[in-house]
Formats: C-alpha cells, structure tokens, sequence
C-alpha cells in the first residue's frame, strides 16, 4: 500500500519537474529568438534600405542596382552566409562541452577560410556585366549593374567577418551586444546613404559605398566588445596553429552548410525569373515580388527562432545531454508554431488590403488578393522549415539536409511551378503553388529526420569529434578526462 502511495506522488513530482524545466527552456530560446529578429532585421535593412533612396534618383539606379544586388546575393552573400553557419554547429557544441578557447580558434579558422572564398566570388562579381549581356539584358543596364557589382566587393569581406562573429557570439547566446551593434549600424548608415545619393550625388556609387563603410563599422563594433568584454574572456583565443588544424574541420562541414542555404535561396531566385516568361510578365513579376518581399520580411521571425534552436540544441549535444537538447527542441516548436500559424493565417485572410500597401494599380492589387491564400500557406511552411533547419544545424546534419533541399526544390518544387504555371496555366498562382510544394515536402522530410535522430547516439558522436580533434594549450588536463570518459562510454 505504502509503494502504491508513493508511485502516484513520484510521478506527479516528475510531471512537475519537467514542466519547470519546459518553462524554462521557452524562457531560454525567447531569450536569444527575440533579439535576434532585432538583428536579423537591421541587418537585411543595412542593405535593402540604398534601394528606398535609390529609387527617388532615377529607373536606371534603382533597376541596376536591383538586379546587381540579386546577382551579388545569388553567387556571393548567400555562399557566404551558407558557409558561415556550419560555426553554429561547431562553435555551439564547443562551447557546450566547455572547450571554450576551441570556440576562438575556430572562428578565426572561418574568417580565414571565408576571406579565401570572397576573393574567389570578387572574380564573379568582376563578371556581372558579361552575365547580364550574356542573358540579353539590356546593355545600359548591365554596365551600371556591373559597375554596382564591383562596388559592392568591399561590403563582401566585411559580411563575412560579421557573419563569422555573430555566430562566436551566437554559440555563447550573446545576442543583445548584436543588437546595439546592428541598430547602431544602421541608424549610422541611413544619413550616410542619404548624403551620399542626395548630397553629394553619387548614386549608385554612394548606395554601395555607405553599405560598405557601415558594414565595416558593424565589425568594428563587435570586433572591440569581444577584445574588451568579460564575456569574451574564457573564448578569447590567441592566434596560433591550430587555426588552419580546424579550417579542413570548417571546409568539410561549410560546404554542405552552404548547399543547404543556396539550393533553397537559389530556387527562389529561378522562379522569380519564370515570372518574367508569363504572359503581362511585368504584372507577374511585380505581383510575385510583392509575395517575396512578405515572405522574406516574415522569414527573420521562424529564422531567429531556428538561430535559437540551433544555439541551445548544439550546446546541450556538446554537453552530452540530449535530453536537454529534445526539450528545447520542443520549447521552440510550441512557440514557433503558434507564431507563424497566426501569421500565415492573418496575411492569408487579409488579401483584400494586402494590396494596397505596395500599390495603387487595381490589376496588382486584385492579383495580390488572389495569392494571398497561397502566400498564407507559404508562411506557414517556410516557418516550419526554417525552425527544423535550425535544429539540423545544431545537431550537425548538414549533409542529409543539403539532400532533403536539393530533392524538395529541384526535384519538387521547379517541376511542380512549371507543371502549373505553363500547363495548367495558373500563371503566378502556379508558381508560387510549386514553392508551397517545395516546403511542405522540405518540412516533412527534416521533420523526419529529427524524429528518427538517435539523439544520445549524436551527442556521443559530438563530444568524440570535439575531443579527439587537437586543442590550443591549457585543456590537456580537460581532454585526458574527456577522452577517458569516452572510452568507457564507446
């Protein structure tokens, strides 16, 4: 009688803890997934705001540098920003199993390793023009495009340092040092911008050079509060060997970082341009572009989330405690989910205003009406995606997930525009149904990847390849333990 009394005690006990520990952990991923929007934001609008301005010069500007910036993004920012993640995977676990110097060494391996890559894409930037006449673009616009393009190498460098930086920052949950960085950046750049279009009339060229300088300032910035902060001190790493040790370690799992992120951007990017194959391709691409910009302007919420996901998750695999990591995968999905099912529902029900916030034309905004269902739908599973992304970075399953992008979009998603765009003649409405296609199947397949993750299997993994890898001076007592600790586990 007495052991039937205390069963029921035990596990209402055990009920009440693990909703402490629930709490807890929403409190966490809040914690960094707010500010972050903050960032991600400032960030996105240190490089789209030049195109408000440019846009008040003339046609030739603002088409130029549009379609520059698009190129650039394609072949340059989005490698880049692709290759930097694969440090969410290695500075975060790093950091969870306490090899906080590791955490240093590392990111100056990537700044390097990413310094080599954005000489290579100057080479490509240095082409646009012959690309764009290549395409049959109009030959004015492809010179002052080209000339944008090359203007825009000096913002390449300083992006991929940043790049590298909020992700040392981001392993160790120091977002809000971000967040005055960024905002102090961008209120920096937007008079700056100003006075270089309007002032002293420079156009294009005064566009690319203030985004360069306050690109550099948001370095600058960061670069002194990790030498100077108490909060950088135990992953301060001084410069040494180690540093090109762990770029063949970076390189091996950048690469399918950055497969993930550019197979997805780049399908984007292709059905934009089948946009301008409809028939009124100027509606359809002005329509569709609408829908990105919505689209886009809402992915930084679900991404910051996922930058939590990927955060924590990597913290507590380096840690060795998946657990921890299946709870907070948890915490983020209630609140992920409950965000971006009210948002798709609202942008999807109201498409008889949407419209008019981007125009005055009654053809765009009785299109825009139309789409606002699927753009609703597409909300919901890009949201879903970009968390479940976070989540595979964390636990490092870049490689398979590179897969799952390539077969949801390629395989999916372009088949799918074209079947009901030109068959079935749906036009924008197809096109966009091939993207909602791509993500449902994108967000099935990393939905079963995390369901049939062995987690306690990753996490032994994890702490293997950290311990087993070689270690700056002053963790050799740490490693011995570790490594001992291993063995018995193995």
């Amino acid at each position: 009688m007495e052991v039937e009394r205390l069963v029921p005690k035990r596990s209402a006990a055990a009920a009440a803890a693990r909703k402490i520990a629930f709490t807890a952990e929403v409190n966490r991923v809040n914690w960094i997934a707010l500010p972050m929007i903050v960032v991600t934001v400032s960030q996105f609008l240190l490089r789209v705001s030049p195109m408000f301005m440019l846009g008040h010069v003339d046609q030739l500007s603002l088409s130029s540098a549009s379609i520059a910036t698009s190129l650039c993004n394609v072949t340059g920012f989005s490698v880049v920003f692709g290759m930097a993640s694969a440090l969410e995977t290695l500075c975060g676990q790093a950091y969870g199993a306490k090899q906080y110097k590791r955490v240093g060494t590392l990111t100056y391996g990537a700044m390097l390793c990413l310094f080599l890559v954005c000489i290579a894409v100057s080479l490509v930037f240095i082409l646009t023009e012959r690309v764009l006449l290549m395409t049959g673009q109009d030959p004015s616009i492809s010179a002052a495009a080209g000339k944008f393009a090359i203007q825009l190498i000096p913002t390449l460098f300083p992006y991929a340092f940043l790049q590298c930086i909020v992700r040392y920052l981001q392993s160790q949950s120091l977002i809000f040092p971000m967040v005055w960085s960024s905002l102090a950046s961008l209120c920096f750049q937007l008079p700056l911008c100003w006075a270089f279009i309007f002032r002293f009339h420079l156009g294009n060229s005064g566009a690319a050079i203030s985004i360069a300088i306050s690109s550099w300032f948001n370095v600058v910035l960061l670069v002194l509060y990790v030498m100077y902060s108490s909060a950088c001190q135990e992953t301060r790493a001084p410069l040494s060997w180690d540093v090109l040790v762990t770029m063949r370690e970076f390189f091996q799992l950048a690469i399918p970082s950055a497969a993930m992120v550019c197979l997805e951007w780049w399908s984007f990017e292709i059905i934009l341009l089948l946009s301008g194959v409809l028939p009124n391709p100027q509606l359809e691409t002005s329509v569709l572009s609408i829908c990105f910009t919505i689209s886009y302007l809402h992915y930084h919420v679900p991404y910051s989330f996922g930058a939590a996901a990927s955060t924590l998750i990597s913290n507590e695999m380096g840690a060795g405690k998946p657990e921890a990591a299946r709870t907070t995968l948890h915490a983020v999905l209630a609140l992920s989910i409950t965000e971006f099912l009210a948002a798709g529902f609202a942008i999807g029900s109201s498409g008889r205003v949407l419209g008019y916030a981007f125009s005055a034309d009654k053809q765009v905004i009785h299109y825009v009406r139309k789409m606002a269902p699927f753009l609703g739908i597409s909300i919901v599973m890009d949201g879903l995606q970009a968390v479940l992304s976070g989540v595979v970075r964390g636990i490092g399953l870049q490689h398979i997930g590179a897969y799952v992008n390539l077969g949801a979009y390629y395989l999916v998603c372009i088949p799918v525009a074209l079947l009901f765009a030109f068959v079935f003649h749906l036009k924008g409405q197809g096109l966009w149904s091939g993207l909602v296609a791509g993500a449902t199947v994108q967000s099935f397949a990393l939905s079963l990847l995390t369901a049939f993750t062995h987690w306690e299997n990753k996490a032994t993994e994890a702490r293997q390849m950290i311990f087993s890898e070689e270690f700056p001076a002053g963790n050799d007592s740490i490693c011995k333990q570790e490594k001992e600790k291993l063995v018995e586990i193995l």
